[in-house]
């Protein structure tokens, strides 16, 4: 206690002087402007409020030599003096040098908290996670990875957030992909994007070594170094602070794999940041569309500064919250907004895995009660199943009321799903202004619009036909144009498309414009307004057909509904059911249920159900496989259902005559 009013006392004599010594530390310090910080600088009256409530280890980590103020929604920095009377005062030029200043700020707090199994928790400091970044950021820069594109190919905990502030402390952009699996369609889809992105650096683990450079060789990258982000060690770090990190990272792994030289030889850490300006680009993010074509958003470090405190001031967060949910960190509604958000807050991160909370919506719930967490996202079909599938019993345990924001974004916004979601969870204390729709495409960081608090500060946000390139009017559809800071500058080697669209950003997504918010209504095709079908003459949207068969709740997931024919034709629906083992009655029972349904609520016949497992309409995050992709797939033989059921059809009338 005693040094914190000398610590404090030290702050409050800087108000006579331009430049104090510190009785704690001994550091001289630049004078603070006061009254332009609204964190928690110790030389605002703010702080010496609540100085008594927080704990002296983050008091006397404000006192080290960088202290972030916030002045206008800008990051400010201060600098460490050479001469008496000098004043430097400079606002970031990039992320990094943001993340840095919070973790000496914060270095005691806690950054993350990983659910682990069996109702555990694993904690990492703001210290521990920054040493680790370090490590990981000297590695890269002892390999020249400045402005290189580095592959992030890991499992989400902490080894991927590191590896994640390694990238951008060293100033090399960081192109993250889903952790490899045993699937197909993911190697594909991560060798794609390898190839696309031209990447020359890996960091992954060493459980996916192997995988990681089998994927490597089907584009032919066969020199390409690697790190295994779990054995490079934190150690040596030159940090003002010793705080021992809470986990400890497994021995370096040392070896040649087939196909990629693996290294695990750590360099000296650096004190500072590469240097990067606000244009230099931070990520390249992938969206869902298809293997075959990927297309990366270049998100640069001044697209990031500029969604930092347009977040804040948009979903009401800071110091004292708790964001987390189970989006990928492969896609920037889950990697920025719940991980690089909290972070430069010097909030907690409580990032949840995404398998266990996909396939049972209800242990999302329980993790929101449980973690305390007051701020999430999480796309329709989510909240639908939530809402359809909780028990009276399930919610009885549950405390929802310290939830002030949940973000229904990444898909198409039902208002009746958010009714209803709201309805359910109301008796768990659900608030009554909690639940938020929103729109977050791939291409901004990491969202656009919420509901009733209107864009992003900046954005030129438009509604526009794709095909003459004009806008829409009002309640019109048409595909979602954008451009503003926090907009992605374009997509990876697709340049002439941003210049075509005159400097907007082509979504691919098509909404609508009313009283100047944008309500998300489903995906272009190529070339046009193509999302939607007609069956039996009359147009069918098939966004609604499977939200509504996902209203059926249990065992019924997520489908997938498209024509046989080119727009046209039996309609075909692919449905997941969770019930792999039941009878072939019983999946004859499911079949005949999801026609009911469409015939009921949409007046459609349908041509064909496939019953599937889960995993083949929701891959391992918040994206279904495209619709385009299943139809290929179904039209080739190479969906395989566990039951399937197609009604005769009419066959074509031959030449001269009917058959």
């Amino acid at each position: 206690m005693e040094e914190t009013l000398r610590t404090v006392t030290g702050w409050r004599q800087c108000r006579q002087s331009a430049v104090r010594q510190d009785k704690c530390h001994g550091a001289r310090y630049e004078p603070h402007r006061f009254g332009a910080c609204p964190m928690t600088c110790p030389s605002s009256s703010r702080f010496r409020a609540a100085a008594p409530t927080l704990p002296s280890s983050r008091r006397l980590a404000a006192s080290t030599p960088r202290c972030p103020l916030y002045r206008g929604g800008e990051a400010v920095r201060g600098r460490v003096l050479s001469g008496a009377g000098e004043t430097r005062m400079h606002r970031h030029t990039n992320l990094a040098e943001a993340l840095m200043d919070r973790a000496m700020l914060c270095a005691a707090d806690e950054a993350l908290v990983y659910p682990a199994e069996g109702g555990g928790e694993q904690r990492i400091s703001y210290a521990a996670l920054d040493a680790h970044a370090r490590a990981v950021s000297a590695w890269l820069r002892a390999r020249d990875a400045p402005g290189r594109r580095v592959l992030l190919a890991l499992d989400p905990g902490p080894h991927a957030a590191a590896a994640l502030l390694g990238c951008l402390y060293a100033g090399a952009v960081a192109v993250p992909v889903p952790a490899p699996t045993a699937s197909r369609t993911e190697a594909e889809r991560t060798a794609a994007i390898a190839k696309d992105a031209a990447v020359d650096l890996v960091l992954t683990e060493t459980a996916h070594a192997t995988e990681t450079s089998r994927r490597l060789s089907l584009i032919g990258r066969t020199g390409i170094t690697c790190l295994a982000v779990d054995g490079l060690s934190p150690h040596a770090h030159p940090a003002p602070y010793a705080h021992p990190a809470p986990y400890a990272p497994a021995a370096p792994y040392n070896r040649t794999a087939p196909h990629t030289a693996f290294d695990a030889h750590p360099a000296a850490p650096e004190s500072t940041p590469a240097r990067t300006t606000p244009d230099s680009l931070a990520l390249l993010a992938y969206d869902a569309g298809p293997a075959t074509a990927p297309r990366g958003a270049l998100i640069t470090h001044g697209n990031l500064l500029a969604a930092m405190p347009a977040l804040r001031q948009a979903l009401g967060t800071g110091r004292r919250s708790r964001i987390g949910g189970w989006l990928p960190r492969h896609h920037t509604p889950g990697l920025i907004g719940q991980l690089l958000h909290p972070l430069w807050l010097g909030a907690t991160a409580v990032p949840l895995p995404v398998r266990p909370h996909l396939a049972d919506p209800v242990a999302w719930l329980r993790a929101l009660s449980r973690h305390g967490i007051t701020h999430t996202v999480a796309p329709d079909t989510c909240y639908a199943r939530c809402a359809a599938e909780a028990t009276d019993e399930q919610l009885a345990g549950l405390d929802l009321s310290r939830l002030r924001t949940a973000l229904n974004a990444a898909e198409p916004v039902s208002a009746a799903t958010m009714a209803a979601f709201h309805r359910r969870c109301a008796a768990a204390g659900l608030r009554p202004g909690a639940l938020v729709a929103g729109y977050a495409p791939a291409q901004a960081a990491p969202f656009l619009t919420a509901e009733g608090r209107g864009p992003v500060p900046g954005l030129d946000l438009r509604v526009v036909d794709p095909a003459t390139r004009r806008p829409q009017p009002d309640g019109m559809v048409g595909e979602i144009w954008v451009r503003g800071p926090a907009v992605a500058a374009g997509h990876w080697g697709r340049s002439r498309d941003t210049e075509a669209a005159g400097g907007f950003l082509r979504t691919g997504d098509l909404g609508i414009a009313r009283d100047g918010e944008i309500r998300m209504t489903g995906r272009t095709h190529e070339g046009g307004l193509a999302d939607s079908l007609m069956v039996d003459g009359m147009p069918l949207h098939p966004q609604d057909v499977e939200r509504e068969l996902l209203r059926c709740g249990r065992p019924l997931g997520s489908a997938r509904v498209f024509c046989a024919g080119p727009g046209t034709g039996p309609l075909v629906v692919v449905q997941e059911v969770g019930t792999a083992g039941g009878s072939r009655a019983a999946l004859a029972g499911l079949a005949g249920r999801v026609r009911e349904c469409v015939a009921e609520e949409f007046g459609a016949a349908t041509g064909g159900v496939l019953l599937v497992r889960p995993g083949t309409v929701r891959r391992a995050g918040s994206h279904k496989v495209p619709r385009a992709t299943l139809r290929e797939q179904f039209l080739r033989g190479e969906v395989r259902p566990l039951y399937q059921d197609f009604v005769p059809l009419p066959r074509e009338p031959a030449a001269g005559g009917v058959v």
